[in-house]
Parts: C-alpha cells; sequence; structure tokens
C-alpha cells in the first residue's frame, strides 16, 4: 500500500514537473530578447556618444535600456523561483523513492529467506502432493511457478527504482547549480542596473543645465510639426476636392477598392511591420510632460523610434503614395494611403518612390536622416484615419 502511495505521488508530481519546464522555456525566450534589445539599446548609445554632449535621445534610449535591465533582473528571479520550487520537488521525489526502495528490499529480504526455507526441490514436490485434490494441486504448482517469477520481478523493480533514485540525485544537483549560476547573473545584472542608472542621472543632470538650448529644440521641433500637419492637410483636402469632382459633387466616398483597402488595413490594427527594420521607440504619442524642463508639456502627432545610421524607411502596408513632402532644413516625408487610412514617414534624406506610386508591405521607401552633432538617426512615424491622427503604437507589431 506504501509503495502504491509513493508511485502515485510521483505520477502527480511528473505534470507539474513539465508545467514548469515549460514556464521556463518561456523566461529563457523572453531572456533571449531582452538581450538582444539590451544590445541593440548599447550600439545606438555608442552611436549617440560620438557627439560628446548629452541628448534627449541618449536620455530616452537609457530609460529604455534600464526598463530592460529590470526586465531581465525580474525575469531570472522568476526562474531562480521556478528552480526552487523544482528543486522541492525533486527531493519529494528522491524522499519518496528511498522510502520505495526500503519497502521493496524489506519484501525482497522476506521472499530470499521464504526460498532459502523452501530450497529443496523436495519441499516444493512435497508442497504440491500434498494438496486435497488435484485442481488444489495445479494451483500450488501455478502459485510456485508465479511466485518465482514476482521473485525476478521484484529484483527488477528494485534496480529500476536505485536507478532513478540515482537520476533524481543528479538531477536535483544539476538544478542546484544552476540556480548558483543564476544568483551569481543576478548580482551581475544588478551591477549593471546601477552603472547604468548612475549614467542616467548623468545625462539629466548634464541636459538640465541646458534649459535654454532645450526650450529652443522644443520650438523647433514644434515648428517642424506644425508645417508637416499643414502639408498633410493640403493633400488630404486637395484628395477630398478631387473626389468630389469626380463624383459630381456628391461629397467624399470611398471607393469600393478604397473600402476593402481599409478593412484590410484595420484588421492588421497591432499587427502591421515597424516603419523600419530594427528601432526603438524614443518618444510616445500624444501629449506628455518633457523630461527634463518642470512644468513644460510637448505633444507628438505620432512616434518617434530610433535606429542605426543608413535605416531606410518601409512602408507599414500595401498602399498608394499620395504625397512627398519637402521640409526645408528637416528633410523630406511620405504619404501612404490606404484607403481610408494614412502612413506618414517623416525625417527621410532620400526617398525612393514619387506620388502615384503603388507600395507593397516593408517595401524601401526612403533613407533616414542623421543629425550628427547628436549621434541621431531617427524616423518620425503617424497614423491618421480621415483627418484625424491615431496612436501608432496600438497598430504596429509588439510595440506597445
Amino acid at each position: 500500500m506504501r509503495i502504491l502511495i509513493a508511485i502515485l505521488f510521483i505520477a502527480f508530481l511528473s505534470p507539474n514537473q513539465s508545467f514548469g519546464q515549460d514556464k521556463r522555456r518561456r523566461l529563457e525566450k523572453e531572456k533571449s530578447q531582452l538581450r538582444k534589445d539590451i544590445q541593440y539599446k548599447n550600439k545606438l548609445l555608442k552611436e549617440t556618444a560620438k557627439s560628446k554632449s548629452s541628448s534627449l535621445n541618449e536620455l530616452y534610449l537609457l530609460r529604455k535600456k534600464i526598463a530592460n535591465r529590470e526586465a531581465m533582473i525580474h525575469n531570472i528571479r522568476n526562474e531562480i523561483g521556478l528552480l526552487e520550487e523544482e528543486s522541492e520537488m525533486v527531493s519529494d521525489s528522491i524522499k519518496f523513492l528511498e522510502d520505495k526502495l526500503v519497502i521493496l528490499k524489506e519484501e525482497y529480504a522476506q521472499m530470499i529467506y521464504y526460498a532459502y526455507l523452501n530450497r529443496s526441490a523436495y519441499d516444493r514436490l512435497m508442497f504440491v502432493f500434498a494438496a486435497d485434490d488435484f485442481n488444489q494441486a495445479y494451483k500450488r504448482l501455478r502459485y510456485l511457478q508465479q511466485y518465482s517469477a514476482f521473485r525476478i520481478q521484484q529484483g527488477a523493480t528494485i534496480r529500476n527504482t536505485s536507478d532513478s533514485l540515482s537520476s533524481k540525485k543528479l538531477q536535483l544537483e544539476a538544478k542546484k547549480k544552476e540556480q548558483e549560476d543564476l544568483i551569481v547573473n543576478l548580482n551581475s545584472e544588478k551591477q549593471l542596473l546601477d552603472g547604468e542608472r548612475g549614467n542616467q542621472q548623468k545625462v539629466f543632470n548634464a541636459l538640465t543645465s541646458k534649459e535654454k538650448e532645450l526650450k529652443n529644440e522644443i520650438s523647433k521641433k514644434e515648428d517642424e510639426s506644425r508645417k508637416l500637419q499643414r502639408a498633410i492637410r493640403r493633400i488630404i483636402e486637395e484628395e477630398m476636392r478631387k473626389q468630389k469632382e469626380k463624383e459630381g459633387g456628391k461629397g467624399y466616398q470611398l471607393t469600393p477598392e478604397a473600402k476593402a483597402l481599409s478593412s484590410k488595413f484595420e484588421s492588421n490594427r497591432g499587427k502591421l511591420p515597424w516603419p523600419l527594420q530594427k528601432g526603438v521607440i524614443t518618444e510616445e504619442y500624444g501629449e506628455h510632460w518633457h523630461p527634463i524642463l518642470k512644468q513644460v508639456k510637448v505633444n507628438n502627432n505620432g512616434i518617434n523610434i530610433s535606429t542605426e545610421t543608413g535605416e531606410q524607411a518601409r512602408a507599414v502596408f500595401d498602399g498608394e503614395v499620395t504625397g512627398v513632402i519637402v521640409l526645408p532644413g528637416s528633410g523630406k516625408a511620405i504619404m501612404v494611403r490606404h484607403g481610408e487610412y494614412l502612413s506618414v514617414y517623416s525625417n527621410l534624406k532620400e526617398v525612393f518612390v514619387q506620388k502615384g506610386d503603388k507600395v507593397e508591405t516593408k517595401e524601401p521607401i526612403g533613407s533616414l536622416l542623421t543629425d550628427p552633432s547628436k549621434g541621431k538617426t531617427e524616423i518620425h512615424f503617424e497614423v491618421w484615419k480621415g483627418q484625424e491622427t491615431m496612436n501608432p503604437t496600438t497598430w504596429l507589431y509588439n510595440a506597445n
């Protein structure tokens, strides 16, 4: 009965161990992605370091990197916790296997002792012939045969249990070693986090002393944003005017093809590819407090994504180029229509398309400008529905 309880307990532990292993695989996958994200941000920070002066972009990147590092530490702590749970389950398995082995050996010793007492062929033969009738004699003969087979099976069970016990002990040692390695890794990540927080504070302090420069930068960005918005609205209004004339003054209406494209675009909300191959969102959509200047709010009609020098902009969905805008002093911009929706790509150095061109998802449409004074390469990306801007992070894959 005790052996049966032990077996049932071990069987109960197995699915729990499997669940823990699945969770650990997910944590390992997350940790691997976090490592890649941190490495990429390090690469971008090296580019900003070439400017030899602190910038807002550097501060944004450091904040994102610190968030990744904190997520990494949280991930490692979860992994350590899972290992502790798994080690506890393995320890319980070892205890039950040890108890099972004791019981099996006791039972086996009793069988050996019984076999010793009835070791002669004469004793076994007399046991059979002492039966009251033939039927009883046959049953006694079958009993002796089954008893002998069970004794052999019991020996094999002892060996298998002993092997399982050795395997579990090795497994426990391996988990303890993993746990020790993770603790070392955790302490290393904590040290890196402390260093990054120190760097962030240095950049923050350096930027605080540049209040006038930052205010000028805000003013310049606001001016660039107004110019871009006016140009976008002019193109939209022109499209509406032409469509109205085409429809005989009935007003702006989407064609069946445009409606179908709108529907496809909308169904891909949260699944659209990014407007460049790789990057980090360094300024969010909408109104938010300035990271340095007190009581100052800034507004962004889209998102800014920092990337590497030489990176290209690409279309996030199939559509038609409805405008190529030249913004003196701040590069060029491209508008791509997707039925009722628009995607806008600005801060471009060169454009590879022209008005009227059809573009496909992920097709390169232009190269990005780099600001050498800040070591910054970024794209400004917007999504419009009709004449209203929308939050692009809700449209791009894994952008939140």
